[in-house]
């Protein structure tokens, strides 16, 4: 096996010929390795093997991985298993270089496909089977993919190919597996990627910010089937079935909405690893195409190195969302505002009951019932109509698909009506086009204001039927760490849009003739900023066409050859 040298190399297409040449610089762009986790005598959950052998995990980062691969004591998982956890990078080892050179990818990815800086998401299939053979009486390992991608439907489905055939034929199926994953196309956002892996192809379209518009149909563009075997042809990357996480929920999908718009702390008390991690990302997904930026676990055990973080009572409990199983967190989370517990749903006629919410005082340590418990009182009134609908449809037996995108569609719809007033309002921010010129700076964007904010609802609110407190909703909205990565991120792209429409005036102008009557440092002062301006665009890799910055480039140059040979010499060494 190679040894796993480009784990920080970039992917990206206009660096890929020189990454190719680097060993593992592909399955990089993919995952950060593939690790074994098996249950030892002697050490408990240990990593029996990495792939790449020279994986950069911290020690850390490889005791959390241990303890968050296995299902808890009281799961009582038999059989095999599949579900996710996301873990935080130890401090200090992601180093800017790595961001740097792989943000064309974040560049174009929706935020909630964005690769992660700051944490890693384990994919994990756990297989848990009698075995005479084994001192303990069990077979119990788990095959985990280790990715910075929050690509959870790809990566389980590829997990489900893999783990069987590695659990019966062990470590060359790994390595072989690792190497065809080495020779995959990197993940480009627009683009329809085939990955053969173990005889299957899995056929997958990477989704775009620009082209992949929430509601609208992706469009079809990318590579055509080169292959002669049938694709296996996965219809998303990274969503889950809604409808399955939150059947015994429905009836509070307004409270949940809310607690999620607003970064509430909750708790999800689930009977497995897969319940807690289904739910938990079902629940970062429902406000999509917002981006949840709070902390989140799909999975969180009492061995987490964040434990004492999160569980003490000195102070309010943090802005995260944390999906357990052990009952022993009931008693841990008593001071939490909002804590969910789920039980196992058994029969179909299981599907209509509904979860209640109850008073936190009701939780009890042992055998707590199922229910939302908290005071939380949601802003806005239930939907009643689309309520109806979905248990109309189990009651009917509808597809579970069916009811998905109903779900999947009322929520988009909510998020997108809550958010397009602030969009609006962002927009009335920019400075007009005609104000900028290119011998001035810029003017800036003007500040955001609460209070003007609100004041345009009344004119331009929520186009949307549910009724309620929109403007304590906004008001709550402000104070949440949500608000904060939207408008962050917004801003950052409004300021982009400055720099490109600035570029755009400077290269219709006719800078020749601007320098023929200035003096010799004010020429060589526009040269310097016109450099500087070429350094922004391509290090924020600003949504500017080649061309434009190609004509800069001719421009410096020819305001360069304008000046003595001296000063020429000095500024081409430059």
């Amino acid at each position: 096996m190679d040894r796993f040298e480009g784990q920080n190399q970039s992917t990206e297409p206009k660096v890929r010929s020189a990454v190719s040449a680097v060993p593992w610089a592909r399955f990089s762009a993919w995952l950060e390795c593939v690790c074994v986790v098996t249950f030892d005598l002697e050490l408990g959950q240990a990593i029996e093997l990495i792939y790449p052998h020279d994986a950069k995990l911290t020690e850390k980062e490889k005791t959390s991985i241990c303890y968050l691969s296995f299902p808890d004591s009281f799961s009582g998982c038999l059989g095999d298993t599949q579900f996710s956890f996301r873990l935080r990078q130890s401090v200090g080892r992601v180093k800017d270089v790595w961001f740097r050179e792989n943000d064309a990818y974040n560049q174009e990815a929706p935020l909630i496909l964005q690769k992660e800086l700051a944490h890693f998401y384990g994919y994990v299939y756990f297989r848990q089977v009698k075995d005479v053979s084994v001192k303990r009486g069990y077979f119990q390992k788990s095959l985990v993919l280790v990715s910075r991608l929050p690509y959870v439907h790809l990566f389980q489905s590829l997990l489900q190919i893999i783990a069987p055939e590695y659990f019966e034929k062990s470590e060359p199926c790994l390595e072989a597996v690792c190497n065809e994953i080495d020779q995959w196309p990197p993940p480009v956002p627009s683009q329809t990627l085939s990955l053969p892996v173990m005889g299957v192809i899995l056929q997958v379209r990477i989704p775009s910010k620009e082209d992949d518009k929430p509601g609208g149909s992706p469009s079809q563009q990318g590579e055509k089937e080169k292959h002669l075997s049938s694709p296996m042809v996965l219809p998303t990357i990274n969503e889950l079935d809604l409808f399955k996480c939150f059947q015994s929920v429905l009836i509070h999908i307004q409270l949940l909405w809310e607690l999620m718009l607003l970064g509430q702390p909750l708790v999800v008390m689930a009977p497995s690893p897969a319940v807690s991690s289904e739910t938990v990302l079902a629940l970062v997904s429902c406000i999509s195409p917002l981006k949840y930026c709070c902390d989140f676990r799909p999975y969180f055990t009492i061995h987490d190195s964040e434990f004492k973080e999160y569980t003490t009572r000195t102070q309010a409990p943090p802005n995260v969302l944390l999906g357990v199983t052990n009952p022993f967190f009931i008693k841990t989370f008593q001071s939490w505002p909002h804590i969910m517990c789920l039980g196992e749903l058994k029969m179909s006629r299981d599907l209509l009951k509904q979860v209640k919410v109850k008073k936190l005082t009701k939780l009890k340590t042992l055998d707590t019932k199922p229910g939302i418990y908290t005071a939380y009182k949601t802003f806005l009134h239930k939907d009643k109509a689309l309520i109806k609908r979905l248990l109309k449809g189990i009651q009917k037996k509808r597809p579970s698909e069916v009811q998905c995108t109903i779900l999947r569609r009322h929520l988009l719809e909510l998020t997108q009506s809550f958010i397009a007033p602030l969009e609006r309002y962002l927009a009335s921010l920019m400075p007009l086009q005609i104000s900028i010129t290119p011998w001035k700076t810029p003017p800036q964007i003007r500040p955001f204001s609460q209070n003007e904010f609100m004041a345009t609802l009344e004119h331009a609110g929520p186009q949307i039927t549910s009724k309620g407190d929109w403007l304590g909703l906004y008001k709550q909205f402000f104070q949440s760490p949500n608000f904060d990565g939207w408008f962050r991120a917004k801003h950052r792209e409004m300021t982009h849009k400055v720099e490109c429409l600035h570029l755009e005036a400077i290269c219709d102008a006719d800078l020749l003739s601007w320098t023929k009557d200035k003096s010799e440092v004010e020429t060589v002062d526009l040269i310097l900023k016109l450099r500087e301006k070429l350094t922004r665009a391509h290090m924020h890799q600003l949504p500017v066409k080649e061309e434009l910055l190609d004509k800069l480039e001719n421009y410096i140059h020819s305001v360069i050859s304008s000046l003595p040979e001296d000063l020429q010499a000095v500024l081409y060494k430059d």
